[in-house]
């Protein structure tokens, strides 16, 4: 019971990262992406490859990682956020389309569907971070480390520059902000701190495939941000703690993995259609006047 209750929260913490980091492209700057999941599985193939074939741990994967979520991000960016419009929404599905085709097809570097094995437990001056609740504090740390970059962030100049954009970003141009900079950088920003909740899951599982990175988690992440309330650093954390307790009480329901699944999904989908009709801004979302 211990390991498991451990497990749920490593999780928990880890999707906390994904939903924050992704909230400052929907909540905070209004731009939507459909392509988080690719940057986590960039994120986590990066660190892994690190460590497995480059020798540099944990800790250095998790610098290659941030570093290659945020490249990635910066090639779909650079051209797609020049544009006004849903331009980045397009080029951000076409990146989760193209990363889960290399991540199955790149059998010589990502080993394709069998994916990679023996990936390494993160070590701390020599010290194994091999037990569930050690981990436990390791995801929660990077967790809250996450939080803070975002409420620097969001609480900054820079910070008021994107909700000013978010809420008219011709306003913003006017004004003589340099839009499409911004826009570039707090992708980058948003990407880097995804990638390195992928090597934390990388390292916590031991081993990765394409099968945790597709479309339907990029759909997932998205929602924990829209459910839990976005434009505000703690929606997103409530709606990752919800929505992934959801599966855990379904199985102490005893009902069967062929009922199980099928009913998280119906559930996922009921909640998103009450909450659009009766609370669009989220569970913790600020509500905007004419709404």
């Amino acid at each position: 019971m211990t390991a498991y209750l451990a497990h749920f929260l490593v999780m928990v913490a880890i999707y906390a990262i994904l939903a924050l980091s992704l909230n400052l492209l929907i909540g905070y700057s209004g731009i939507f992406s459909l392509a988080h999941a690719a940057i986590y599985g960039i994120g986590a193939y990066a660190s892994a490859l690190a460590a497995l074939k480059l020798g540099l741990g944990f800790w250095g994967g998790l610098v290659v990682a941030a570093g290659a979520g945020a490249f990635a991000s910066a090639l779909v960016a650079i051209p797609s956020l020049r544009v006004a419009g849903d331009y980045y929404v397009v080029a951000s599905f076409g990146l989760q389309v193209v990363v889960l085709a290399v991540f199955m097809n790149w059998t010589d570097l990502t080993n394709g569907h069998a994916g990679l094995p023996g990936i390494p437990r993160p070590k701390l001056f020599g010290w194994v971070i091999d037990q569930p609740f050690e981990y436990v504090f390791l995801a929660v740390a990077f967790a809250v480390l996450t939080w803070a970059v975002c409420w620097r962030l969001t609480n900054s100049a820079f910070g008021r520059v994107l909700q000013a954009i978010r809420d008219d970003e011709i306003a913003a141009q006017a004004m003589g902000k340099n839009v499409v900079l911004v826009k570039i950088v707090i992708a980058c920003i948003s990407s880097a701190l995804g990638a390195m909740a992928g090597s934390l899951y990388a390292h916590y599982i031991t081993y990765i495939n394409p099968s945790s990175f597709s479309l339907h988690e990029s759909i997932f992440i998205a929602t924990l941000v829209i459910l839990g309330g976005s434009e505000r650093l703690a929606g997103p954390i409530v709606g990752a703690f919800l929505l992934l307790a959801i599966p855990e009480v379904l199985k102490f329901m005893a009902i069967p993995d062929t009922v199980a699944a099928p009913m998280r999904q119906i559930i996922y989908g009921a909640l998103l259609i009450v909450f659009m009709l009766v609370r669009p801004e989220g569970i913790l979302g600020r509500a905007r006047h004419g709404r």
